[in-house]
């Protein structure tokens, strides 16, 4: 039960990430739940595992991580558009 919890709350703060940023994550739900995850991997990190922790998953790094990602993510696609 705990992996379907992360997996869920991974999708949750990639999508708040996204609408922090009002960009779109490539891949839909799918997109959402692999920046959650991997977001909260670079906020814990970056950040340690400070403030609320859900499921393993530490809130606020994981988002602030999301954030970073996402950035990172559209000015590669952004770079990429524009080469064409």
């Amino acid at each position: 039960m705990g992996f379907i919890f992360m997996i869920i709350i991974g999708g949750l703060i990639g999508w708040l990430a996204g609408a922090i940023l009002g960009k779109d994550i490539p891949g839909g739900i799918i997109g959402n739940i692999i920046a959650g995850l991997i977001g909260s991997a670079i906020g814990s990190k970056l950040l340690g595992t400070w403030g609320p922790v859900i499921s393993g998953v530490p809130i606020l790094p994981a988002l602030i991580g999301s954030i970073i990602l996402i950035l990172i993510v559209s000015l590669i696609i952004r770079a990429l558009k524009n080469k064409r």
